[in-house]
C-alpha cells in the first residue's frame, strides 16, 4: 500500500520558510507502508523560502497580497497526478496549511487564526476519492488500514 504525504512532514525543507516538519509518527509509517512525498507548492514552482500564503475569499495570497491560486491550483493538479499514478488511497496532508489543510486552515488574514476549509491539493484529492488524514491523525489511519487489511 502506498500513502501519498506532505513532503515537509518527512522532514523535507519545503517549507514557506524552508524548515520541515517532520512528523516521527508520520515516518514510522515508512516501516509498513510506500510513502510517495508530494510538495504540491514545490511542483507549483514556488521557491524555498517563500512568502506565507494563506486563503481568503476561494484564493490563495501570499502575505504581500500577491495571488498565487494558478500557481497552488497547478501544484495540486501535480500532486494529484503523483497519487494516482502511485494507486495512493490514502494521504497524509500537512494541517492547516492552503494546499494541504483539510477541515481547518488559516483564514487568510495571517493572524494565526482558523476557519473552517480544505488546502487547494486536499480538495483536489477529496474529489478525486483519495481519504486524507491530517499528522495529527496517524492513529486513526492506522486503524483504518488494519481493518482493510484484515
Amino acid at each position: 500500500m502506498k500513502i501519498a504525504v506532505s513532503a515537509c512532514l518527512l522532514g523535507e525543507n519545503c517549507k514557506y520558510n524552508a524548515g520541515n516538519n517532520k512528523n516521527e509518527d508520520v515516518l514510522a509509517l515508512g516501516d509498513r507502508y510506500k510513502l510517495i512525498p508530494i510538495c504540491p507548492e514545490c511542483f507549483a514552482g514556488l521557491p524555498i523560502p517563500r512568502v506565507p500564503s494563506e486563503i481568503k475569499d476561494g484564493k490563495v495570497y501570499s502575505k504581500d497580497g500577491v495571488d498565487l491560486s494558478k500557481e497552488f491550483a497547478d501544484g495540486a493538479e501535480k500532486a494529484l497526478y503523483v497519487a494516482e499514478e502511485n494507486a495512493c488511497q490514502f494521504a497524509i496532508l500537512k494541517e492547516r496549511s492552503p494546499s494541504c489543510g483539510f477541515g481547518t486552515i488559516y483564514d487568510g488574514t495571517f493572524s494565526g487564526a482558523l476557519t473552517n476549509g480544505n488546502g487547494i491539493t486536499a480538495q483536489l484529492f477529496y474529489e478525486h476519492g483519495i481519504r486524507i488524514f491530517g499528522e495529527g491523525q496517524v492513529d486513526k489511519l492506522i486503524d483504518e488500514l488494519n481493518q482493510i487489511e484484515e
